[in-house]
């Protein structure tokens, strides 16, 4: 698989994803795409400055729709950001414009790998790139939680005094209000979350619901403080896309395509999903207790009654 990427929309998601891949030398070629053809050029030229510095050589240009013809992976990043106030599903409307105009573009391309998506709301935006462009479901990938359950690990280590890495934890469902964490399949290192903070540190389940609130709610407190966030989806893009290159079949709490899986189809919501070069090789289908499915099959009811008001054709 040839090491090229194409990342449509140079906004504050899309160059801090590609500052994020320059960093840890990812791929081997970036092309960035966006209407404004001037600031491409301005920001791949800023990045080439940069590349004496990186892990690794890489072809860094300003490109357009063409270019995408021979990439292993295409990131989606355009798309309007939520205002103050504005919940993820808010931008609906003003998303899917962006996203019809770029699939087709996608598709007049020729490209034919991993569609990554991280437009909000990123799995209603997901189903909508999957149906416009006719791919497989297993090539269409959203950030999802990746972001949310990377907050989770961070919040988790830092009251348990405990490395984030050895915190085994997901947020899934909805990358929004609805999304929630499923405790009894939290771990930390090979022991029960539950056990572990009743047991070491004295830590209370509501303790742990209100770490689980503050993750949930956090992008509001970033948007109000700095009017965005960019550097967390931009990491965790990167991340995504080192799964895919690489081939690495890693477990990420992704927006997929669900056939099935905890009883439902034809939903695009955050899971964890093995990632490999050929995208979501399967869905990790979790047994959840009664409490944690009803929450489950109501994020899953949320996004099936806006993606009944996309106008998909």
């Amino acid at each position: 698989m040839k090491s090229k990427v194409g990342i449509i929309g140079t906004g504050m998601v899309g160059m801090s994803y590609a500052y994020s891949m320059v960093n840890q030398g990812t791929c081997e070629e970036l092309v960035l795409i966006d209407i404004n053809k001037e600031k491409t050029e301005g920001e791949a030229i800023d990045l080439n400055h940069g590349l004496s510095f990186a892990p690794r050589k890489m072809k860094i240009y300003s490109g357009d729709y063409s270019d995408l013809s021979d990439a292993a992976l295409v990131c989606i990043t355009a798309g309007p950001p939520p205002q103050e106030g504005e919940t993820r599903l808010d931008t609906i409307h003003k998303s899917i414009a962006v996203m019809k105009n770029i699939i087709s573009n996608i598709k007049t391309s020729g490209f034919n790998g991993i569609i990554l998506v991280a437009t909000n709301p990123v799995d209603i935006m997901t189903y909508a790139a999957w149906k416009l462009s006719g791919f497989d479901k297993t090539k269409v990938i959203g950030s999802g939680t990746t972001l949310d359950t990377a907050r989770l690990r961070s919040a988790l280590g830092e009251k348990l005094n405990i490395n984030e890495k050895n915190i085994h934890a997901y947020v899934i469902g909805e990358h929004g209000d609805s999304q929630f964490v499923p405790w009894s399949y939290a771990l930390c290192g090979p022991k029960p979350i539950y056990h572990f903070a009743a047991k070491n540190k004295g830590i209370s389940f509501e303790e742990l619901s209100e770490i689980e609130d503050e993750v949930r709610n956090i992008a509001y407190k970033i948007i109000k403080a700095k009017r965005a966030t960019y550097y967390g989806i931009g990491m965790s893009l990167a991340r995504i896309t080192k799964a895919v290159l690489d081939n690495e079949n890693s477990i990420l709490s992704v927006s997929s395509y669900l056939d099935g899986e905890y009883g439902h189809d034809d939903v695009y919501i955050s899971v964890p999903s093995v990632i490999n070069a050929d995208g979501v090789r399967e869905v990790v289908d979790l047994n959840l207790d009664k409490e944690d499915k009803e929450k489950f099959d109501k994020s899953v009811a949320i996004m099936k009654e806006n993606i009944a008001k996309l106008d998909l054709q």
